[in-house]
C-alpha cells in the first residue's frame, strides 16, 4: 500500500500489501495539528464504519493492487494504525487508478478510473463528511449525485419549463467533462469551504493519482475520472459555478451531472445564450462545449436523460428513440445466445433488463412504445423457437402439438418463408400465444407500466 514505488519490473498488480503506491513518490510534509480538524471527522470510527458498509455493498472490481472487496476488512484491521497515522500526518499517497474504457450509448467510449478498494473506502469516508458542507449551497436546478434527488426530478423540471412557455432548449454537451476538469480551478472552489490543509492535500492527491494501463502509469494533470466515490461531488462543486451563473442571468434550466438543458422563449435568445455560456465555460471553468453534439432546438427534437417530450402546449414525456434502440440492441445480444438454449433460460435473462428499463421509463406518458416493444419481444422469441425446430417435419409436429390442424401445420411448416416472417405469422401467434410467454415469466412492459402507475 502507500509507501513504496512502482519503479522497476518487480511490481506486481495482483499483490496487495505495502508494495504499490503512486509513482510521484511519498509526501513528507507534516501539517500542524490545528489544520487537521476535518480529517479527524473523516477518520472517526462511525464515519469509517459507514463508509466500509457502503463500499462493501457496492462491491466493484479490484484496483491496480488486485485486492477484492472481500479482503478489505482483514487488511484494514491489520493496517489501520499506519493508514490513520499517514492520513492525519498528510503523508498518505493514493495508488494509481486502473483504467477501464466502457462503450457509450451514442458511440465512442467513456473512461473509468477504478481506485483500489482502500482508496474507495477513504474517498467514501471523505464524501460523507464533505457532502454536507457543499450540498446545501448547490442550485435547486441541480439533480445529479445529490441526496433525495434523481434523474426523474430533472426530467419533470424540464417538462415544466417547456410547459411554462419556454419552448426552445439550449442543449449543452460538455466535451469529455470528467476527463477535462481543470485541477487548479476545482481546488480553488473546494478551498472556499474546506480549510483543512491535510484534506485539501488528499483531494489534490486523488485528482493527480496516476492512471495504470498496460503496466504503465501515466501522470494525470487534468480530469477526475469516473469510478471513485469522490468524483461526483467534485464535479458538482465545479459545475455549481455554471448553475450560479445561469441563475444570476435569470435562466431556467435543469442539470444532471454534466447534462445541462437551458430553456428559453426564442431561437435567437437561445443562440445568444449558447454563445455566451460557451465562452463562460471556456474562460472561467476551462471546459469545452462539444459543438457537434450541442444545439439550440425544440425540446421535442432533443433527448434529455434518455427522455424526450411531445410538441403539445402541455407536453407529455416519452421514451427517446435512442433509448429504444439501445434496449433492442441489448436484448438482441441475449437472443443470439438463445439459439442454442432452452427458451425459458432466454426469457429469464431478459427479465432484469426489462424490469430496470421500464422502472426508469415509468414516467413516460406516451404508452404506445411499450405495447410495440412487447410485440417485438414476443416475435423475437417466436423466431428463436422457429429456428430451433429447424426441419419442416419438426415444425409441423410442434405446431400440431400446440393446437393447429394437420393441414394448417404442414402448410405453415413448408411455406418457404424466413424465420422473421413466420415469427409474425398467424400460425405462430396461435401456436405460441402471449399466455405461453406469461407462463414462462416474461415481463410485459405494458403490464408492468400500469402496475407502476398505480404505485406512483
Amino acid at each position: 500500500m502507500p509507501g513504496a514505488s512502482l519503479e522497476g519490473s518487480g511490481w506486481k498488480p495482483r499483490e496487495y500489501g505495502r508494495g504499490a503506491a503512486n509513482v510521484t513518490g511519498r509526501n513528507t510534509t507534516r501539517w500542524p495539528e490545528a489544520a487537521t480538524g476535518l480529517m479527524d471527522k473523516i477518520i472517526s470510527r462511525g464515519n469509517m464504519m459507514a463508509a466500509y458498509h457502503r463500499v462493501v455493498t457496492n462491491k466493484g472490481a479490484p484496483g491496480v493492487d488486485g485486492m477484492p472487496v472481500t479482503a478489505l476488512k482483514d487488511y484494514v484491521q491489520e493496517e489501520w494504525p499506519r493508514i490513520k497515522e499517514e492520513l492525519l500526518a498528510g503523508t498518505y499517497v493514493p495508488q494509481p487508478v486502473r483504467k477501464v474504457d466502457i462503450p457509450k450509448p451514442g458511440g465512442g467510449t467513456r473512461m473509468l478510473g477504478i481506485p483500489t478498494v482502500l482508496d474507495r473506502l477513504i474517498q467514501q469516508a471523505m464524501h460523507q463528511v464533505l457532502s454536507p458542507l457543499f450540498d446545501p449551497g448547490f442550485s435547486e436546478s441541480s439533480y445529479g449525485f445529490r441526496p433525495a434527488r434523481s434523474a426523474h426530478q430533472a426530467i419533470k423540471a424540464a417538462r415544466q419549463h417547456v410547459e411554462s412557455g419556454l419552448r426552445w432548449v439550449v442543449d449543452l454537451d460538455l466535451e469529455k467533462f470528467f476527463d477535462r476538469v481543470h485541477h487548479d480551478t476545482l481546488m480553488s472552489l473546494v478551498k472556499r469551504k474546506v480549510g483543512d490543509r491535510v484534506v485539501l492535500y488528499l483531494i489534490n492527491s486523488y485528482l493527480k493519482a496516476g492512471i495504470l494501463e498496460g503496466g504503465l502509469t501515466t501522470a494525470r494533470v487534468e480530469g477526475t475520472p469516473q469510478g471513485g466515490p469522490l468524483s461526483p461531488l467534485l464535479s458538482n462543486i465545479l459545475l455549481d459555478e455554471l448553475d450560479k451563473e445561469l441563475e444570476r442571468r435569470g435562466h431556467r434550466f435543469s442539470r444532471y451531472a454534466d447534462d445541462c438543458n437551458i430553456y428559453v422563449a426564442t431561437r435567437r435568445s437561445g443562440e445568444r445564450v449558447m454563445a455566451s455560456i460557451t465562452g463562460y465555460l471556456s474562460e472561467r471553468l476551462k471546459l469545452t462545449v462539444n459543438q457537434a453534439k450541442s444545439a439550440v432546438d425544440r425540446p421535442w427534437k432533443r433527448t434529455f436523460l434518455s427522455y424526450s417530450m411531445t410538441w403539445h402546449l402541455k407536453p407529455r414525456l416519452t421514451v427517446a428513440k435512442k433509448a429504444v434502440g439501445k434496449l433492442k440492441a441489448n436484448l438482441k445480444t441475449i437472443f443470439r445466445r438463445g439459439k442454442g438454449q432452452n427458451i425459458q433460460t432466454t426469457v429469464e435473462e431478459t427479465i432484469p433488463k426489462l424490469r430496470g428499463w421500464i422502472n426508469y421509463f415509468r414516467y413516460s406518458e406516451v404508452k404506445g412504445i411499450f405495447e410495440e416493444l412487447d410485440g417485438w419481444l414476443r416475435r423475437k422469441l417466436r423466431r428463436i423457437l422457429w429456428k430451433q425446430w429447424k426441419r419442416p417435419k419438426t415444425r409441423a409436429k410442434n405446431l400440431m402439438q400446440r393446437g393447429l390442424s394437420e393441414a394448417t401445420a404442414w402448410a405453415s411448416a413448408t411455406n418457404g418463408r424466413g424465420p422473421w416472417w413466420n415469427a409474425g405469422a398467424a400460425h405462430m401467434n396461435k401456436a405460441v400465444p402471449k399466455s405461453y410467454f406469461d407462463q414462462l415469466g416474461l415481463v410485459s412492459l405494458m403490464t408492468q407500466y400500469h402496475r407502476l402507475q398505480k404505485t406512483s
